[in-house]
């Protein structure tokens, strides 16, 4: 199961999230989201557990948990939403003459 982790310290490391998500099971993988510009922590990232029952304990015990001075969001990772682009009506429509 992918877990979304928000609102994590900029110093925050895969390793740092590894060990917090360990407690509660096997970790896959962790990830935390840098800014492809700066390189810098975009402030979450992503954490894998095979075992839903794992996953699901972890996001119990750590949702609301303070780690390095930040109150953690984690929850159930959802698949990202399509931005859908600049399909549709651009504006500027009005009546041709």
């Amino acid at each position: 199961m992918k877990i979304y982790v928000g609102n994590i310290a900029f110093e925050t490391t895969e390793d740092d999230l590894t060990r917090e998500f360990s407690v509660y099971g096997e970790v896959a993988s962790a990830n935390v989201v840098n800014d492809r510009d700066t390189g810098r922590s975009r402030g979450f990232g992503f954490v894998d557990m095979p075992s839903t029952t794992e996953a699901n304990a972890a996001i119990a015990g750590l949702n609301g948990k303070d780690m390095m001075g930040r109150t953690l969001t984690v929850n159930e990772s959802r698949p990202r939403e399509s931005s859908g682009g600049f399909g549709g009506n651009r504006g500027g429509g009005g009546r041709r003459y």
